[in-house]
């Protein structure tokens, strides 16, 4: 039997939601709309709805604004039904309700990402520790420690100690024989890289070899290394080197798809950062060009880097990435839809009302409160006194009359500038809400099962006036417990 849904909206809201889903149509479920009595569906909250929804027995589920704030678990508890929050604008039910079935399980991947520390040698052991544990949480599964040339590694054993110590998988990187003997003989797990002429090395350690060509990219080199290694049984990983763009990169790639042909079951690494690194390009859609690569050639190592500014996020996003394409691949679909923490500028739908939306919203406003919205056309701004529209928020200011109200004009500033971002990079704008960068920036978890606080501009001067009261009581405590921690170590 189909589900009945019971889908709560706000008066301004009511026509758009009768509107969207109208044209879902046909749909696995039927459904009725209430309209609970409030303008604007966001101020909606959980207790508003236990007060004022009364027989709903005909139903099988209610849906609420996405932004419903309140305990949904207490109200499904109150109501005797299911309780859904459905996504934060309308517009996007269809997506919702055509994903709410098949959502892709994104916790499996089959690519391991070898994160390097690039300048070992020049941190102490408690500075590559922090590094490692930051590797860690954004996806890495071995922290690799880069040796530097012509730079001394003391602590080399003593660092690897401590990062298995820590319940690290580790590997050293280095074309000296030397510092792999002494990493191997530490513990580590991996050695990057052996050519033919070092695979002595072998004899003395336990250890993992990532084995490279001699020289890196030289082909046959590196098939004599493979075949003696599978002669005795050893187990390694292939490198076959991946080049930097108008360095023989196309070569490169065709080097990694002959080693998978003729060697069909043998792991295989590629170093990411002589692209990610060496391309001043944003480096999460080289992450994921990459991974497909990967994905396609069932590559089951990666070794990321994070030197450059601009790659800062680069194990991030290639743990992101390499998900999304093994869920691809096991669905057989492109790998589009599955998540959208890699789109940092842009977005899929970034405009969701059009103009003639828009005007009908400000139509119907009572009130002097601003809305701010964002279309092809540019910025809007409206409340019952009109409706004004720019690209530049400087050509909206003579408009909105706040010269004598600092607080309120400080707060439009900061909204219409980041609707004119919105509108010049294509990106979705929700008034009070920061814009979404995906992955780029860590954003805030909210709790939508609290109230938010109240923002600064919406205090008064005397309780502005009490919390820098309180952040200097507490930084006058701070350094009084510092003075006296000085003291007692003196």
């Amino acid at each position: 039997m189909p589900q009945h849904l019971l889908f709560l909206t706000g008066k301004l809201a009511e026509k758009s939601l009768h509107k969207v889903l109208e044209s879902m149509q046909p749909t696995e479920f039927s459904y009725e709309v209430h309209q609970i009595g409030v303008s604007v569906a966001a101020l909606m909250t959980t207790d508003l709805i236990a007060r004022r929804l009364k027989d709903i027995s005909a139903f099988d589920k209610v849906i609420l604004p996405g932004r419903c704030r309140g305990d949904i678990e207490q109200l499904a508890k109150q109501l005797g039904k299911p309780v859904e929050r459905g996504p934060e604008e309308l517009k996007d039910l269809p997506q919702h309700f055509g994903q709410a079935a098949k959502r892709s399980d994104l916790s499996k991947y089959s690519t391991d990402i070898f994160a390097e520390i690039v300048d070992a040698p020049n941190m102490s052991v408690e500075q590559i520790i922090a590094r490692a544990e930051q590797y860690r949480n954004d996806g890495a599964n071995v922290i690799d420690l880069g040796c530097l040339p012509n730079t001394p590694f003391g602590h080399l054993a003593e660092s690897v100690q401590a990062l298995k110590a820590a319940d690290f998988k580790v590997s050293v990187d280095s074309l000296l024989a030397e510092d792999l003997v002494t990493g191997g003989k530490a513990g580590a797990d991996f050695l990057l890289s052996l050519q033919y002429n070092s695979l002595w090395v072998l004899e003395k350690v336990d250890s993992t070899p990532i084995i490279i060509g001699d020289p890196p990219t030289n082909m046959r080199s590196l098939y004599k290394t493979i075949d003696t290694l599978l002669n005795q049984g050893m187990h390694f990983i292939a490198d076959p080197i991946l080049d930097p763009i108008n360095f023989n990169f196309t070569e490169s790639i065709v080097r990694y798809r002959n080693l998978r042909k003729r060697y069909p079951d043998i792991e295989i690494m590629m170093g990411v950062g002589n692209l990610t690194e060496l391309t001043h390009v944003d480096s999460a859609g080289t992450n994921t060009l990459l991974m497909g690569i990967i994905s396609e050639l069932d590559i089951g190592h990666i070794l990321a880097t994070e030197v450059s500014e601009h790659c800062r996020k680069s194990v991030k996003e290639a743990d992101l990435a390499r998900r999304i394409m093994y869920a691809s691949k096991q669905d057989n679909i492109p790998p589009k839809g599955y998540h959208n923490g890699l789109m940092a500028l842009h977005e899929r739908k970034p405009f969701p009302y059009n103009l003639d939306e828009i005007k009908e919203f400000a139509a119907s406003i009572r009130d002097p409160n601003f809305r701010i919205q964002v279309c092809d056309e540019g910025v809007f701004i409206y409340n019952r006194d009109g409706i004004w529209n720019a690209t530049d928020p400087f050509d909206l200011y003579p408009h909105l009359n706040v010269a004598e109200d600092g607080a309120h004009a400080f707060y439009l500033g900061c909204e219409l500038s980041r609707a004119q971002i919105a509108w010049q990079l294509g990106k979705r704008y929700d008034q009070d809400e920061e814009l979404g960068w995906g992955i780029a920036v860590e954003e805030s978890q909210q709790d939508l099962s609290t109230f938010k606080q109240e923002g600064s501009t919406m205090q008064s001067r005397k309780d502005r006036k009490k919390n820098r009261q309180n952040k200097d009581d507490k930084n006058k405590d701070s350094n009084t417990k510092d003075k006296k921690n000085d003291a007692r170590r003196c």
